[in-house]
């Protein structure tokens, strides 16, 4: 699993010209999913985002997770960060899983991040056409991947 994490102010997610999820000071995580992604992934992805210390304290140091600061979070799928661009200009999503394997995990994350969190979490739609807009506050991204766990 990838993930793009990144402190916001304010997102949203748009499909069909209705807003679906908005929060407002927060995190807005982008994941993508592989066919060798599982639970172990999950549990481990999960944990570490409740909690990341990317929010600042009272003294402006990024001190505070987003459990600390009661933050709101929107989980948005997006199988294009698993592209690959080794060859030619057009990416290849070949790693990235298909919807049968991509949907189930993609639930299983956003419940298990509900509930190591404690926190709600709002989604964009599985393979919707998303407008997923954002105030990033920092600006601040982070990226992990299951796979690489330095």
């Amino acid at each position: 699993m990838r993930a793009v994490i990144q402190r916001v102010s304010e997102a949203s997610v748009t499909i069909e010209g209705e807003v679906k999820s908005k929060i407002g000071l927060g995190l807005l995580i982008l994941l993508g999913i592989e066919d060798a992604d599982g639970d172990e992934d999950i549990d481990w992805l999960t944990k570490k985002i409740a909690q990341l210390r990317i929010f600042g304290d009272e003294n402006g140091l990024m001190n505070l997770s987003v459990q600390d600061v009661q933050g709101q979070i929107i989980v948005v799928s997006q199988f294009t960060l698993h592209a690959s661009t080794k060859k030619g200009n057009r990416p290849s999503f070949i790693r990235a899983a298909k919807p049968d394997v991509a949907i189930p995990l993609y639930e299983k994350f956003v419940a298990a991040l509900r509930a190591t969190s404690g926190l709600d979490i709002q989604t964009g739609e599985f393979g919707a056409d998303m407008k997923v807009a954002l105030l990033n506050d920092g600006p601040v991204t982070i990226v992990m991947d299951t796979k690489v766990k330095e």
